[in-house]
């Protein structure tokens, strides 16, 4: 499986990322340019963290127009996995992509330590590794994370089972509903605030991350015929 790492000017988890799949993970991962514009040589699309544009006008702004984002956006509608973490998932809310907004974390500083989350459905290609209800620990580490929709966007978001992780005991930024992470209608689309790529090894704090990127290869080989 080839998974591609987008860099926008201000990313700064795209080495995490690639670690994780390349390092952890054992599986093919190569840096894409924000100025890429075909992606279709890859089988998942990954958005990281960091200041995309100085996250100047607002977090994923104006990273949303860059050339790269046609391409995800075509990678989405064909059904490949596409994932955004922190600065990715505000990326993907203001491209689109997924519905509802991110605002200034309710507390009004930036967070940066591991919190726990509960899974709330592990019945998708992101989560499936995990147990239903299972409680993970995953490190979080922004500014802007404080989800937000409107209340019909929110009856479709539980009634369509799209929030997938919740924080667990405690909300760190006020997020809407504890909601840590949610899919589209579609279930292939995943964006979530906390990061990951930093909890694949147990000399990080936690392993919990890795399964996710586990659950993406085992659904892509589910799903493919792998021939030698």
């Amino acid at each position: 499986m080839k998974f591609a790492v987008v860099v926008f000017p201000g990313s700064n988890c795209d080495v995490d990322m690639y670690h994780a799949i390349a390092d952890e993970l054992g599986e093919e991962v190569e840096y894409v340019w924000h100025d890429e514009d075909n992606l279709d040589r890859f089988d998942a699309i990954l958005l990281p963290g960091g200041f995309s544009y100085g996250d100047y006008l607002r977090s994923g702004a104006i990273a949303r127009f860059s050339k790269v984002m046609a391409a995800v956006k075509k990678a989405a509608e064909a059904g490949k996995p596409v994932l955004g973490v922190c600065n990715g998932f505000q990326i993907l809310l203001e491209a689109g992509l997924l519905p509802g907004a991110m605002r200034r974390n309710q507390g009004l500083k930036f967070i940066c330590r591991p919190v726990q989350l509960t899974v709330e459905n592990h019945e998708t290609m992101f989560t499936s590794a995990y147990e239903k209800g299972e409680v993970i620990t995953i490190p979080i580490a922004h500014g802007e994370g404080n989800y937000y929709c409107d209340e019909q966007t929110l009856e479709r978001l539980v009634e369509n089972r799209q929030i997938v992780f919740r924080y667990h005991g405690e909300n760190p930024n006020g997020s809407l509903m504890d909601i840590a992470g949610i899919v589209n209608e579609r279930g292939n689309v995943l964006g979530m605030m906390p990061h990951p790529e930093r909890a694949v090894d147990a000399l990080l704090g936690s392993a919990d991350g890795l399964k996710l990127f586990r659950s993406i290869v085992n659904y892509w080989r589910e799903t493919h015929v792998v021939t030698a």
